[in-house]
């Protein structure tokens, strides 16, 4: 079973391009009013704009994940307009350093990495929680990485080295899906980490075998997904990724 309708209202973060973009507009499809979380207001209402010529209940977000004065703003904006919150996506992220090796790694990077991969997922998630226990079926869903995975990581042989900022940043964000999935329990809440795989996106530079829609597809599915679903679980389109 699937929740989805026009009674349900999805936040969705950096979703003014690539796969946030993508999950909005899936979402939209399903009937949810989306809002298109963005740090820049004209990118976003650009976004929204063009989801809403395509027929998509959106509304642009000001929201940079990084100013926990704008995740308070987009918090009290939602309760405002919603009084609720069904489902959070937290698609916001970075990746500096996919091709460094460790010994060439500022720390400067390190933390830009955990700013916006970990401690702003964090801050969206802790601002919304109140929102989201408000609704019948909360959902929420972290974009991770199978780079996320310790256990292919040890496993994996290649000349690449590991981007490790990016690496630990997305083991760290499937730590956290399972302590908000705990949380969320009680109130019927579903949380998962999701690998959407390698795509075509800017933050690949464009190189990747996947469409930024391809990689939507986990993503929205587990946003939609109903009661019988999994939480504090690590999909992909194949199905569970290993911790």
């Amino acid at each position: 079973m699937r929740l989805d309708g026009p009674d349900r209202v999805a936040l969705v973060t950096g979703a003014n391009k690539g796969i946030g973009f993508e999950i909005a507009r899936k979402l939209g499809e399903h009937r949810l009013t989306v809002l298109v979380g963005a740090r820049s207001p004209d990118r976003g209402e650009r976004a929204a704009a063009a989801l809403r010529d395509e027929g998509v209940a959106a509304a642009a977000l000001r929201l940079d994940v990084t100013d926990q004065a704008s995740v308070q703003r987009a918090a009290r904006w939602i309760d405002g307009e919603f009084g609720r919150l069904d489902v959070l996506v937290n698609n916001a992220g970075v990746a500096y350093d996919l091709d460094s090796s460790a010994d060439a790694l500022p720390p400067e990077l390190v933390r830009a990495t955990f700013e916006t991969n970990v401690l702003g997922l964090i801050a969206v998630t802790s601002a919304m929680l109140p929102l989201l226990k408000r609704s019948t079926a909360p959902r929420v869903v972290n974009l991770s990485s199978r780079r996320g995975s310790i256990t292919e990581a040890v496993l994996r042989v290649s000349p690449r080295p590991e981007p490790m900022a990016y690496f630990a940043s997305k083991a760290a964000v499937n730590a956290v899906t399972v302590a908000v999935a705990k949380q969320l329990a009680a109130y019927g809440g579903k949380v998962n980490s999701v690998a959407p795989g390698r795509c075509a996106t800017d933050m690949t530079g464009g190189a990747g075998p996947r469409s930024a829609a391809d990689g939507a597809r986990i993503a929205v599915a587990m946003a939609l997904l109903g009661g019988d679903g999994p939480s504090g679980a690590f999909l992909s389109d194949e199905g569970t990724v290993a911790w």
